[in-house]
């Protein structure tokens, strides 16, 4: 910007604003308001620059131009997340009196930038309701509800497509892989901790429930993705049975199961009463929290011993599945890491932000709006990941790995 001034007349020479008084009564109203100020000013002499190239200056005849000026008109540019109202100037062409566009009109009213503004507010949790609210222009137009969703569903197109089709480049020693409701639909959900601690949501797939050919699907595009199928990996799950079947028919022995130890509990004290509860469940904390594998097996299988009499439920509930529940014990995982990727904490902290973004969507349409819209749930999660708990211990757990999955291919060779 060259300069502001009440008198609107293009200025050339070093940069100065002539007029300090005009600014601080703007200013008085917020710096955002003296910007968009300026820039508009700075915009108008843009505009004129490229006139003058075309038609000259005004005032001064010139017999060598090729086009002369013709008044102005109202139109569009982009500004601050909205469309705002402006006055560009006209220019015709002296041989066909044809009006020529100016290019740097197109600059300013590209609405790529407009639609990832749209993008980025509504994944921050501003509702396309209340957009406008939130615009801190003048805006008068891509503020109202329908226009704000269609520039959504425009952005999140090209976002969708780079985010289902990013190859899956390097280690993932452990996967987590949790379902998440959205009315009728399930949306599941894979997320990979990397050999350098760093998460990252591998995919993510719709169907009706979290059956196992849906998951199948889910790891196949995976692997078509870069997924290392040799890799030895520990997947912690839910404790849901068709989960735990995917993974195995699809990995086979290079897959171990970790339950998750919370969902273990929850459940377990789903069947005792009120005055049981908090005993029972110290006592699973207790076991859990030992390192030694057998150590933690002969508690947990004494309290189910103790369960059996007198809540039968409950103790079939800690029976079923148990093993799995201790598989980073059996890994002899260290504390901090073992923490982590013993529960599936960290995928449905992921699933928290991805609800938190769509929390105002009750209904969907279709499943292709279902999974744009958690796409957009799971990609905002993903800007505030942050290493695992434990990640230097990382390269324990994958030697632990290697040496399970080669006792299991050493045993399958001696049964044949």
């Amino acid at each position: 910007m060259e300069v502001y001034q009440k008198e609107k007349k293009s200025v050339k020479e070093s940069i100065e604003i002539i007029d300090a008084e005009t600014l601080l009564e703007i200013a008085k109203s917020g710096l955002l308001r003296l910007s968009t100020e300026l820039g508009m000013e700075a915009m108008r002499q843009i505009f004129e620059h490229e006139v003058c190239d075309l038609a000259g200056q005004k005032g001064k005849h010139n017999k060598d131009r090729d086009a002369y000026r013709h008044g102005t008109n109202d139109t569009k540019v982009v500004l601050g997340g909205a469309k705002v109202s402006a006055k560009r100037p006209r220019v015709r062409s002296k041989d066909n009196g044809f009006e020529i566009p100016l290019k740097t009109l197109t600059v300013f009213q590209d609405e790529d930038q407009l639609n990832d503004d749209v993008l980025a507010m509504l994944l921050s949790g501003v509702s396309s309701r209340k957009y406008d609210r939130v615009v801190r222009t003048d805006a008068d137009a891509c503020t109202s509800k329908s226009e704000v969703s269609r520039r959504f569903i425009a952005a999140m197109k090209g976002a969708m497509d780079e985010f289902f089709s990013r190859p899956i480049e390097g280690s993932y020693p452990a996967i987590m892989i949790d379902g998440m409701g959205l009315g009728k639909i399930t949306i599941i959900v894979a997320m990979g901790i990397g050999n350098d601690g760093r998460k990252r949501i591998l995919g993510i797939i719709e169907g009706g429930s979290e059956n196992s050919e849906v998951v199948k699907a889910l790891l196949a595009d995976l692997l078509e993705r870069g997924l290392d199928p040799e890799e030895p990996r520990l997947y912690t799950i839910d404790g849901s049975k068709a989960l735990a079947k995917a993974i195995k028919d699809t990995f086979g022995g290079k897959a171990a199961i970790q339950r998750c130890q919370v969902h273990k509990k929850r459940n377990v004290l789903a069947h005792l009463p009120e005055s049981e509860k908090q005993r029972v469940g110290k006592s699973i904390s207790l076991a859990y929290m030992e390192f030694d594998y057998d150590e933690a097996q002969r508690k947990l299988s004494l309290l189910e011993r103790e369960l059996r009499m007198r809540y039968p439920a409950a103790a079939d509930s800690l029976r079923e599945g148990l093993d799995e529940t201790l598989t980073v014990h059996r890994l002899k995982v260290p504390g901090l890491l073992r923490a982590t990727l013993a529960s599936t904490n960290a995928i449905e902290s992921a699933n928290s932000v991805c609800a938190g973004v769509i929390r105002r969507v009750t209904r969907f349409k279709t499943g292709e709006a279902a999974i744009r819209q958690a796409a957009a749930g799971y990609m905002e999660a993903e800007r505030s990941f942050r290493r695992v708990k434990g990640y230097r211990e990382i390269p324990l757990l994958q030697s632990a790995l290697a040496r399970l999955t080669n006792t299991r291919s050493e045993i399958r060779m001696e049964v044949a």
